[in-house]
C-alpha cells in the first residue's frame, strides 16, 4: 500500500501530518505536482514533478495507482477515478470518499460548477480549520492502522 498526494493544492499543514505519518508507519508517500515540492529527507517520502497542464498530475497518480493505495486529494473527479481503480481517497478535511458517497459529491461538484459558469459567485471553500486537521489526522491514522504493513 502506498500513499499518493495530489500535491499542487494540498495545504502545507496536511502535508506535514502526512510526512509524520509516513515516517511513523514506514509507509511510502509520493507527492505528485507540476512544481517543485519541498519535502523532508526520508527514505519513505519522494516527489514526482510532472509538466504543467490540465489534470497532468491527476493522470499520473491514476496511472501509477495500484488497488489498495490511498490518494490524498480534494479533487472529486480524481477521487472517483481512484475509487473506480480500487484505491481509496481521503480529502484534506478528513472525509473518506467511498463508493457510497462519491456520486453525490460528483453531482454537487457539477451543480456548483454550473452555478459558477452562469455567473453566480459561489465563493471558495473555507480555510482548513483545526477541526479539519484533526479529522484528517484521525481518519488517516485509522486507515493506516487498518491497511499499512
Amino acid at each position: 500500500m502506498q500513499l499518493w498526494v495530489d500535491a499542487d493544492a494540498c495545504p502545507v499543514v496536511i502535508k506535514e501530518i502526512l510526512f509524520r505519518a509516513a515516517e511513523r508507519t514506514c509507509s511510502l508517500l509520493t507527492l505528485v505536482a507540476n512544481q517543485p515540492i519541498r519535502v523532508p529527507s526520508s527514505q519513505y517520502i519522494k516527489t514526482i514533478q510532472v509538466p504543467a497542464g490540465f489534470d497532468v498530475a491527476d493522470n499520473e497518480i491514476v496511472r501509477r495507482l495500484e488497488a489498495g493505495d490511498l490518494v490524498i486529494t480534494a479533487d472529486i473527479p480524481l477521487a472517483a477515478e481512484v475509487i473506480e481503480k480500487g484505491g481509496h481517497a481521503l480529502n484534506p478535511r478528513g472525509e473518506l470518499y467511498t463508493t457510497e458517497n462519491i456520486k453525490a459529491r460528483l453531482n454537487m461538484r457539477d451543480f456548483m460548477d454550473t452555478l459558477r459558469s452562469s455567473g453566480i459567485n459561489t465563493g471558495g471553500p473555507p480555510a482548513i480549520s483545526l477541526s479539519d486537521r484533526q479529522a484528517f489526522a484521525n481518519n488517516l491514522d485509522r486507515f493506516l492502522a487498518k491497511y499499512a504493513n
